[in-house]
């Protein structure tokens, strides 16, 4: 009896593979259909062995489209991410990538924070620290909030800025 055949990737994991494993020769992804195709802030994670790899992005759009996005984020998250070393090539075949799209910014209050739906953007001046929503261990406002705000550098008694947004996440293999 033969195993059914695993659903293939989305084009989007596969622009992410491609450019990482591509790195550092040019890589151009593909034109992708609407609404692959819009400009859109994005954050390429990635995981070995179920353990963060590294994790970049932007909370809006740089690039020409999201595909584009994607494969900046890959790249910089497997060689740029300051918390680790450099993805080495013997390592690419063991990497997990997941994607998160990012909707627009809002302007929020800590009532309106909800830690599954929305990640949040905390600002003190020129500081903003920034936590995608749904993170394990991490479970309410709170926590988000006191995350961002070491990752900032941002003093608890600050007063801070906050906006909250949602993402479309695109898991890769698992």
């Amino acid at each position: 009896m033969t195993e059914p055949p695993s659903p293939a990737p989305h084009p989007l994991i596969d622009v992410a593979r491609a450019a990482l494993e591509a790195h550092p020769r040019p890589y151009t992804p593909p034109e992708l259909p609407p609404p692959l195709d819009a400009p859109r802030g994005v954050f390429v994670t990635l995981r070995k062995g179920g353990e963060l790899r590294g994790c970049i992005g932007h909370l809006g759009p740089t690039r020409r489209t999201l595909a584009e996005e994607v494969a900046v984020c890959a790249v910089l998250a497997g060689h740029d991410d300051h918390r680790f070393p450099a993805v080495t090539p013997d390592e690419l075949a063991e990497i997990c990538y997941e994607i998160s799209i990012l909707t627009p910014s809002v302007p929020t209050t800590f009532q309106e924070l909800d830690a599954r739906r929305y990640g949040v953007i905390v600002t003190s001046g020129r500081r903003r620290g920034v936590l995608l929503p749904d993170l394990d261990g991490v479970d309410t406002p709170a926590e988000q909030i006191r995350i961002c705000r070491r990752k900032a550098g941002i003093p608890m008694e600050a007063p801070v800025r906050l906006e909250r947004f949602e993402v479309v996440k695109i898991p890769g293999d698992p």
